[in-house]
């Protein structure tokens, strides 16, 4: 009997403690932060951009955190890529990411360029903004009410690191042109996160626009950024939809044109820019600006330039070109046609001069001279196009005012 209950106390003590060590292993489960998914996880799309080619958010499964990848993060890349680690519900960096981390619902933010400022507006975040490059130029009301608590940090190359840090940024926004950013090797030695944003890269007025979507991911609120962007997308739509209702109508009553001469006639030629010292740079034939030109029921004059650059072109290809036009828009610094008559003295008798068809983008300039086209434009491709309308087709928008562009009278 004594040898049994002795037995029965070793199965009873061998039996409590392996009670307490499960136990102990699912409190200390519950404690703990999950572990790691490993990068190769985060294969899953949370978002498929449908005009932007530039950016892609990645999830994996099971994990709230994503990795918002860069895939064009400068000119001329190949191959090139930036990643943002996301983290949220305390996930940790997967082993081996290379990239930034930044805490999900990014609550101070730093942005190099003032359509970063426009993206954060459409949603609602401006608050969020501690810091800008150009301050004096940002158009936004709301920054404009916050001057004295949101710093300048100046421009790359001559960035203020003490200023920036002062402000203790979640995130810095920014861009590379023909290679990273030169901040990007100071901004890692003080370990400060940062994410390349590409919109200036991408081709359609949309999927510059689209990079907002990104934009709200990182402030931990993809939701919104999609249903600004699904405003977005139809009314954009429904312009391009009445200029090529017009086409169509207009080609039928041309009986004795086949299409293309239609087309011809019904599109105007369209000449780009003003001299930049000896040279006179026009877009590249697939860019952002040919791309509303085309939308807007026009055609540019200089398709002979398919790279992914503009490229200067001579005074005389320039005249030739500006002779052509029956639409001249973007003159830069030029504000009338007296000034433009005096300054480039051998456009003046330029049949789009005389015709009065001369347009600059230059309609909401703020008293430091920042060009609000250049920013809330990027968020509002309908009033871009539709200001595009105006200047090619205006019996088509008959009823609406400019929105950032101008005749030049």
């Amino acid at each position: 009997m004594l040898s049994q209950m002795k037995m029965n106390g070793r199965k009873n003590g061998h039996t409590a403690l392996w009670i307490t060590g499960v136990c102990l292993m699912v409190v200390m489960g519950a404690c703990r932060p999950r572990g790691s998914a490993a990068l190769q996880d985060f294969t899953r799309p949370v978002y498929e951009p449908v005009y932007a080619v530039g950016f892609e958010i990645m999830g994996a499964k099971g994990r709230q955190s994503t990795i918002l990848k860069t895939t064009r993060p400068w000119q001329g890349t190949s191959g090139e890529e930036t990643a943002l680690f996301i983290a949220r519900n305390g996930e940790p960096t997967p082993a081996g990411f290379t990239g930034q981390t930044v805490p999900g619902g990014a609550g101070r933010i730093v942005c190099m360029s003032s359509s970063y400022v426009a993206m954060l507006a459409e949603l609602n975040a401006t608050d969020r903004i501690v810091a800008v490059s150009g301050l004096a130029y940002v158009s936004n009301d709301s920054v404009a009410s916050r001057r004295e608590t949101i710093a300048e940090v100046g421009y790359e190359g001559h960035i203020d690191y003490e200023t920036l840090v002062a402000m203790a940024p979640d995130l810095v926004l920014l861009y590379g042109l023909d290679g990273m950013s030169p901040m990007e090797a100071k901004l890692r030695e003080l370990g400060i996160p940062f994410v390349y944003m590409g919109d200036y890269l991408e081709a359609h007025p949309l999927g510059k626009a689209e990079w907002l979507v990104a934009v709200a991911e990182m402030l931990g609120d993809r939701a919104a950024g999609e249903a600004v962007f699904a405003e977005l997308v139809p009314r954009y739509e429904a312009l391009k939809a009445r200029v090529d209702s017009a086409e169509q109508a207009f080609a039928k009553t041309v009986s004795d044109a086949d299409g293309a001469a239609a087309a011809a006639v019904f599109r105007p030629d369209v000449m780009l820019n003003a001299p930049y010292g000896d040279s006179w740079f026009m877009p590249a034939d697939g860019s952002y600006v040919v791309c509303l030109i085309r939308d807007a029921g026009g055609h540019y004059l200089y398709e002979r330039n398919r790279g992914t650059r503009s490229v200067p072109v001579d005074m005389e290809t320039a005249m030739r070109l500006t002779s052509e036009a029956d639409v001249w828009c973007g003159l830069g610094r030029i504000a009338t046609l007296d000034e433009l008559k005096r300054l480039l003295p051998n456009m003046a008798g330029m049949p789009c001069v005389a015709a009065g068809r001369v347009y600059n983008d230059d309609k909401r300039l703020n008293a430091a001279g920042g060009n609000d086209y250049w920013e809330s434009g990027i968020v509002h491709p309908d009033w871009v196009l539709r200001d595009w309308i105006k200047m090619l087709h205006p019996e088509l928008v008959p009823e609406e005012e400019f929105v950032y562009f101008r005749k030049l009278e």
